[in-house]
């Protein structure tokens, strides 16, 4: 049954720019119309027509951010017969027009693709913003460190230790861009991030590409490009380890975005109880659907 209810899910993302027949969808599933959509909302905790609807807006908004097509086109392209009924939909879930979602910076919402296994994964959304960046220089101290998916990493915390206070002020005074102050940069050397798999990790700052770096201090040069931001606040470090696995198993699943090779950075800053505010920015490249 969770075959078919997941080929059902796949139809629903081939056709979210044209018209989506739940008695096609409820054949697909083997079950009738009625008890699919019963169905679904018991297991998904929203009605079926409010899930298509969120993910419209939600490939609608990187769209609207694109620039590659007027908003008309894109509202009458997901279903809306006014740009009027297009713009009252997207501030309902964005919390912003189209019209200014289009200038820098603008932070979205994204309902994630649903599949269906023994839980339902993609039932909450994840806040985003899309920003062009000019080259910059990541400048700190590196460190080649394994990758440990809970709980604090040692290595990592040693390292940050082994360079103490004096140092960690020294790199923080370079800070001249967003994302501002001591950032964590990690950058990948494989596809794999089992558990274990090494990485190299920049305790640094963001500097601009002619910023002087003083003697003793480690470079990571990276060319303009596109950045896709995550915004998080819970619990350390459980709930930024959370936000980086649900980015890779629900955000990019749900977009027309892919990733680029190159460094991940995190910018943490802590409260009170325990808590942290982060934001996550990866490097990104739109594809088409």
């Amino acid at each position: 049954m969770l075959e078919h209810l997941n080929r059902a899910m796949e139809h629903i993302e081939e056709r979210l720019d044209a018209t989506i027949d739940v008695a096609e969808l409820a054949r697909i599933a083997l079950t009738s119309e009625y008890h699919f959509r019963r169905m679904f909302s018991a297991l998904a905790g929203m009605p079926l027509s409010e899930y298509v609807r969120r993910r419209r807006l939600t490939v609608a908004g990187a769209e609207v951010l694109s620039g590659e097509r007027t908003l008309l086109d894109v509202a009458v392209r997901y279903g809306y017969t006014s740009g009027e009924a297009f713009a009252r939909a997207f501030r309902a879930m964005h919390g912003i027009g189209p019209g200014e979602a289009r200038r820098a910076g603008a932070v979205l919402k994204s309902q994630p693709r649903m599949s269906f296994r023994l839980v339902v994964e993609g039932s909450s959304s994840m806040e985003y913003r899309i920003v062009e960046r000019p080259a910059f220089r990541v400048v700190g101290r590196r460190a080649r460190v394994p990758l440990v998916h809970e709980g604090v990493n040692p290595a990592i915390a040693s390292f940050i230790k082994g360079l103490g206070q004096e140092g960690i002020d020294r790199i923080a005074a370079l800070s001249e861009q967003e994302p501002e102050g001591i950032v964590s940069v990690t950058e990948f050397f494989s596809d794999s991030r089992e558990e274990g798999v090494e990485l190299d990790y920049y305790h640094a700052v963001v500097a601009g590409v002619e910023a002087d770096v003083p003697d003793g201090l480690d470079v990571r040069e990276v060319p303009a490009g596109t950045w896709a931001v995550f915004s998080n606040t819970g619990t350390f470090p459980k709930a930024l380890q959370e936000m980086w696995r649900d980015v890779y198993t629900q955000w990019f699943p749900s977009n027309p975005y892919e990733t680029r090779p190159g460094p991940e950075i995190l910018r943490v800053r802590f409260l009170a109880g325990g808590d942290a505010e982060a934001q996550l920015w990866i490097q990104v490249e739109r594809v088409a659907r």
